[in-house]
């Protein structure tokens, strides 16, 4: 009777440890194919932040740009603007000779 206990437990154990060695084998598995897909989504999370601070770069500088366009924008309707009032003022000064000098 004791040598069948023995020979049962000693079933169990070794069953008990082939199943813990199969699902420590698939769970060393499972982790390694967990390890190398962290490291693609991180690898590809690391290019899409380097690609996102290149276009920010990208943003700042043609917001420079355009800030630069709209000062030289500015001084040029300014000039214009002088241009246009000093011709509609030697435009007006003028009007007397063209009352009298007939234009054809």
């Amino acid at each position: 009777m004791v040598l069948y206990s023995f020979f049962f437990s000693l079933l169990v154990v070794t069953g008990a440890t082939g199943y813990t060695v199969v699902n420590g084998v698939s769970l060393w598995r499972q982790a390694k194919r967990t390890g190398r897909t962290l490291t693609a989504e991180l690898a590809s999370f690391d290019e899409r932040s380097a690609r996102t601070e290149r276009l920010l770069a990208e943003a700042d500088r043609s917001g420079q740009a355009l800030a630069e366009a709209q000062e030289r924008l500015r001084i040029s309707r300014a000039r214009l603007k002088v241009l246009t009032e000093s011709l509609e003022r030697s435009q007006r000064r003028m009007q007397w000779i063209r009352d009298f000098i007939p234009y054809p």
